[in-house]
Order: C-alpha cells, then sequence, then structure tokens
C-alpha cells in the first residue's frame, strides 16, 4: 500500500511510487537479458505505437477514430510486451475498503497539518 508522508519542505503530501516504478524497470532489464530479440522488438513496436499515439493525440487534424485506433495499437503492443516480461500482472494497488479509508485518513490527516501550518491567523479559507 502506499504511505503517504510530508515532502521535505512540509508544504505538500507525498505519494511515493517510485518504488513501483523500479521494480518495474529491474523486471524490464532481466526480462530483456533473458531474451534481447524478442523484448527488444517488443519495445521498440511498443515505442513507435506510442510515438503515433501522442501525434495523433496532439494532431489538430487527426479524426477521433485515427485517436482511437492509435490507441488501441499502443494497449495491444503494451499488452504484448507485458505478457512477454516478468512484470506484475497486478500493477495497481487494489485496496480493500477499509484501507482504503485508513489511507484516505492518512492523507487528510498529512493535508490537515499542513493547511494549519500554512494558514495564517485571523484568515479563512474560501
Amino acid at each position: 500500500m502506499i504511505r503517504p508522508t510530508l515532502s521535505a519542505d512540509g508544504t505538500a503530501v507525498r505519494l511515493p511510487i517510485g518504488a513501483a516504478a523500479e521494480h518495474l524497470l529491474d523486471d524490464l532489464a532481466l526480462a530483456y537479458i533473458a531474451d534481447r530479440d524478442a523484448v527488444g522488438r517488443l519495445l521498440a513496436h511498443h515505442g513507435e505505437n506510442i510515438a503515433a499515439l501522442d501525434r495523433a493525440i496532439y494532431g489538430h487534424d487527426v479524426p477521433d477514430h485515427e485517436r482511437a485506433m492509435r490507441a488501441a495499437e499502443a494497449d495491444g503492443s503494451r499488452e504484448a510486451l507485458a505478457a512477454e516480461t516478468p512484470i506484475a500482472a497486478d500493477l495497481d494497488d487494489l485496496l480493500d475498503p477499509d484501507t482504503a479509508i485508513t489511507l484516505a485518513g492518512r492523507i487528510t490527516r498529512l493535508a490537515a497539518h499542513i493547511r494549519h501550518r500554512t494558514t495564517p491567523e485571523g484568515t479563512t479559507r474560501s
């Protein structure tokens, strides 16, 4: 589960996801070492699909159906890459209701601490 903390300067709530990204990169590197050709081709193909999707999203005259096709191609190549590598299938945290409420409470307490410290006395928030 994500462990929210205060930022170093105490002005924001930090939701650390860096450790998850580190594990994903490690898994991808191990998969690449195991089969450089296959993983390299999948990465290159996925990169091409992502670049095409970016062009479709930010292009001024790109029809909606082409954007949808590019998004589907990017999803497909991402799924193919994930299927060929030991990257964890459950990348998203799934929280049961009690855990979700606990996380929300922690975030709320940290945000309240920041707001209490940064609100000048005698003023109100709108």
